[in-house]
């Protein structure tokens, strides 16, 4: 790796083959090269780095974890996939863990730079960025959810992401449909109806006249 340029690097990525000459030496010069060792930490979830990672050889693994340390790999990446770039377009915390697998090298490229190369913050480009940036991120909490949580966790937690906030209070506006539910949290209607009706009868939620759902700060604080 070390004799090659950072241009000749940055040609190599498929991220950057469309790149200008002018454009490819402008992100030449900006990035580092950077070696992490198996069983390293690239990215820690519920952190910002602030950088976009672009793995040039190695593999890493991106995973999820649960308060027991149980896992589930979301991803697995290798030379040529990138690491970052949702947290640095809607500027939230990692999603999730990456982990080197074997030794890897990767080239590192900070957030001003990166964002030389989107369009301007108004355009509608990237307010479309930023959609599809969250549906990564909800798609990535549903794997985890199906994977780690059982039936009552997955259903909790589907509550909470329908909910608004309410003068305080988490609050679901309108019935909420069982069937849609179940098939959300991939299980039967039976089933998930009888965790509403336990999670009513413990306290967790509440349901109104008008059929909104209320939901109690300890089921927030569980979920």
């Amino acid at each position: 790796m070390a004799m090659l340029s950072n241009l000749d690097l940055i040609r190599r990525v498929p991220l950057f083959s469309m790149l200008t000459q002018a454009q490819a030496e402008s992100i030449a010069e900006s990035v580092v090269k950077r070696r992490y060792r198996r069983g390293e930490l690239i990215v820690e979830r519920g952190r910002k780095t602030n950088s976009l990672f672009i793995l040039l050889t190695g593999r890493a693994r991106v995973v999820a974890a649960d308060e027991r340390g149980r896992e589930v790999i979301l991803a697995v990446l290798e030379a040529g996939d990138y690491i970052g770039e949702m947290s640095l377009i809607d500027n939230e915390p990692h999603s999730a863990t990456v982990r080197a697998e074997v030794q890897t090298d990767v080239l590192v490229l900070g957030r001003q730079e990166f964002a030389r190369c989107l369009p301007e913050n108004s355009s509608l480009s990237y307010a479309i960025l930023r959609g599809l940036v969250q549906r990564l991120r909800n798609a990535d909490r549903q794997i985890e959810s199906l994977a780690l949580l059982d039936v009552y966790g997955r259903v909790a937690r589907a509550l909470l992401d329908m909910a608004d906030e309410d003068h305080g209070a988490k609050v679901i506006r309108g019935k909420v449909s069982r069937q849609d539910l179940a098939k959300h949290v991939g299980a039967s209607r039976e089933m998930v109806s009888r965790v509403m009706k336990d999670l009513e009868e413990r306290g967790l939620i509440e349901t109104q006249d008008t059929g909104s759902v209320v939901l109690k700060e300890r089921l927030v604080a569980t979920a």
